[in-house]
């Protein structure tokens, strides 16, 4: 199992933990205040450093015994022994604690109460995860498909372990064989428990245009590997993910780091930004666009009432668009157009106001009077947070583009796809629809190689004023 994957998973385990913490605090407050012959306590209001206390004491605990460190569904004995271990050493330590600073004031019982509680919680979250192992190793570290490059027993046993962790979100997609010219001059690939496909090494580029693949690893000889330049350009032009199985390496732009699957050292390629910082980005998008959803619902309502009553056809329109690694998702948008705008679309091609594969005219002929309006204050990408709900999108990512313009990409534009798409990027703060495709482009790039959170709040914060503006749309 990749280190790093483990690493996403502990992370998820900890962050759970610590709402069980606050969530088994809630519930002991309310069973000490019904236990029955009980005497009368301080309010917690009186006491409020005590959760965040309980809460470093427990998350401390659980990091110290290392349970987070490698996160195992398999074993069913872990769903009980870490919480009784993280459980046993939490409650003493705090109660000693309590005892040192000589609070007579705080119910033992109260903390006696949420001790049970959160150990209870703790065991049964881990039997539930246990239980859905696999949609949740997915749901937080995602699918991911595995392309193998070179030949040899090596190769076998990297295949086998794929294999063995295709239930944590780890899926082999087939083999490229070096040195022979054609598909059908490739060599079988022994001790697996199904067949994959094998391809020649020319089909490389193909394969990573036409296929979802996330990850290339490269089984080769030293001497093989300074004749793989070219194929290495192609896997970091496209975004994927490259892994090494040697200790030296080729020229490259990409971050470079040690990665183990099992006991196998890989050195790691990688142009797009790492798994563990996307996953803080993924839910603090969950929790805002639920925020945000709360908050415009109102703005939302009215929006649908004025796209139903002022035009025929459905209030939403629905379009299929390419997320993360090229994946398609629909894409959800108030409805700003005539109902037959697609039809009509190959009227107006001569009217494209835009370079590349992009299709955009300034006064669309085909907008309705109130879809001008939502589409020159982006009220129409509203419902777009239904999508950053579902893990479609984030709110800063380059936009997802339809799958017609994604078959028109030069190879150094593909990488953009490795990014999750969002409703707003570095494009929108230098003049949105007015920007040349190529800018378009290399500003998603930039956005790319530069990633971070703080980046991330800059992007949104100056967004606002070009959006409430109407700044550059169309």
């Amino acid at each position: 199992m990749f280190a790093r994957h483990n690493r996403l998973m502990g992370i998820f385990y900890l962050f759970m933990d610590f709402l069980l913490v606050l969530a088994s605090l809630g519930l002991a407050l309310i069973l000490r205040a019904h236990f029955p012959g009980a005497r009368q306590f301080f309010p917690v209001a009186n006491y409020r450093w005590i959760v965040p206390l309980v809460a470093a004491i427990w998350i401390g605990a659980g990091a110290a015994a290392g349970i987070y460190r490698d996160i195992r569904e398999e074993d069913p004995r872990r769903a009980f022994a870490d919480p009784l271990k993280v459980g046993l050493v939490a409650t003493v330590l705090l109660f000693a604690v309590i005892s040192v600073i000589k609070f007579e004031y705080i119910s033992r019982l109260l903390l006696g109460i949420y001790a049970l509680v959160d150990l209870f919680l703790m065991i049964s979250f881990r039997l539930v995860a246990r239980a859905f192992a696999a949609p949740l190793r997915r749901s937080v570290s995602g699918l991911r498909n595995f392309l193998l490059v070179g030949g040899g027993p090596e190769m076998a046993d990297i295949a086998r372990t794929l294999e063995t962790n295709e239930t944590r979100g780890m899926r082999l997609f087939g083999f490229i064989h070096t040195g022979v010219e054609s598909a059908s001059a490739v060599p079988r690939v022994e001790g697996l428990s199904k067949s994959y496909p094998s391809f020649a090494l020319r089909e490389l580029p193909e394969l990573l245009r036409e296929q979802v693949i996330d990850e290339v690893i490269f089984i080769v000889a030293q001497e093989e590997l300074e004749k793989l330049g070219d194929t290495f350009l192609v896997c970091e032009e496209e975004g994927v993910k490259t892994r090494v199985l040697l200790s030296f390496f080729p020229q490259t732009v990409s971050n470079v780091y040690l990665e183990r699957l099992g006991t196998k050292p890989l050195l790691t390629f990688s142009a797009t930004p790492e798994d563990e910082f996307l996953l803080v980005k993924r839910a603090l998008d969950f929790v805002m666009a639920l925020v945000v959803l709360a908050v415009l619902s109102p703005l939302l309502l009215i929006l649908a009432a004025l796209v139903k009553l002022t035009s025929r056809g459905p209030i939403l329109f629905r379009q299929t668009r390419c997320g993360l690694g090229a994946r398609k998702f629909t894409l959800y948008k108030f409805r700003s157009m005539r109902a037959d705008a697609d039809l009509i679309r190959e009227e107006l091609e001569a009217l494209n106001e835009v370079d590349g594969p992009v299709f955009k005219i300034k006064n669309d002929p085909r907008c309705t009077p109130v879809g001008r309006f939502m589409r020159k204050f982006s009220l129409d990408e509203l419902p777009q947070l239904v999508n950053i709900i579902k893990g479609d999108m984030s709110f800063v990512g380059p936009r997802p583009p339809l799958p017609a313009e994604v078959e028109k990409y030069e190879r150094w534009q593909r990488r953009r796809l490795r990014m999750q798409p969002g409703l707003t990027c570095l494009w929108a703060l230098e003049g949105r629809s007015k920007l040349s495709f190529r800018r378009w482009m290399e500003l998603d790039l930039e956005y790319i190689d530069h990633w971070s959170m703080g980046l991330d709040w800059k992007i949104l914060l100056r967004t606002i004023p070009v959006v409430l503006l109407g700044r550059g749309a169309s």
